[in-house]
């Protein structure tokens, strides 16, 4: 199945990185978070990937045409330009580098890519969330419904630590966990290729008019997902995920 990711925005809640770069390729260790999205799907079997490019989309495109040098050790002859790999990483995956507009919105990028994409059902996300979500299930579960559209619905995590309190005793201290209540967004989509025709023009935001009527006609679906979710909105959901990694609780690596 054909995966679609959104790598095109300003990224403008995390300006210290995105002034330089854009959002999908601020790092998680050594690697950019795009990578991690897309390893979590290709771990799943899906490798072709298309990418919604715009703000800086010449530095996505650099690190794609340049993937094997950045992620191997190598030798060069300057001379020759001829490259001898060490240890070279070996990746089976393609990937479609498409600029979908500087000022596109979320929905107006995904409706620029419906030739790419053809008559079949597709994955969509964001680059810019990672997950423990199992995507064979989510997959599953979307064709055994038979509805238009399949979204992750995931808890967010809490702004500050939670506190579970009886007769003024707290009994639970959690800091910034994933809530209990409430569900939003997790933005892993399973999505049917009539979903096109609820796409207008480049300024269509995906998450209002194209989704809220498809919710309304009663063709929007829930996969409810308990397990890790982290979106990277601020430099400390950035730093968050590095501290995971770091620790070894990257559990959107756990397979």
């Amino acid at each position: 199945m054909k995966v679609v990711i959104l790598a095109g925005g300003l990224g403008t809640r995390i300006s210290e990185y995105s002034e330089l770069i854009p959002k999908p390729m601020i790092q998680i260790g050594n690697r950019p978070i795009l990578w991690h999205i897309m390893n979590r799907y290709a771990h799943y079997g899906h490798k072709d990937f298309y990418l919604a490019l715009g703000y800086k989309s010449e530095i996505i495109k650099e690190y794609f045409l340049n993937f094997g040098s950045l992620n191997s050790d190598f030798m060069i002859n300057l001379k020759h330009r001829n490259i001898n790999y060490y240890n070279e990483v070996s990746f089976d995956w393609n990937v479609s580098l498409i600029d979908t507009g500087l000022h596109s919105m979320t929905g107006g990028r995904l409706r620029r890519l419906r030739d790419q994409i053809g008559n079949e059902p597709f994955m969509l996300t964001y680059g810019d969330g990672v997950s423990n979500i199992n995507l064979n299930e989510l997959e599953k579960f979307h064709f055994s419904h038979g509805k238009m559209v399949t979204v992750s619905a995931v808890h967010p995590t809490a702004r500050f630590g939670e506190l579970s309190i009886n007769n003024n005793q707290v009994t639970s201290f959690k800091e910034k966990p994933q809530i209990d209540q409430g569900w939003i967004n997790g933005g892993f989509f399973v999505i049917n290729p009539e979903f096109f025709d609820f796409l207008d023009d480049d300024n269509t935001i995906l998450e209002k008019q194209p989704l809220e009527s498809v919710a309304n006609i009663g063709e929007l679906m829930a996969f409810k997902h308990e397990g890790f979710w982290q979106c990277m909105d601020t430099k400390r959901d950035c730093d968050n995920l590095n501290d995971l990694l770091e620790n070894g609780n990257a559990l959107w690596l756990d397979f």
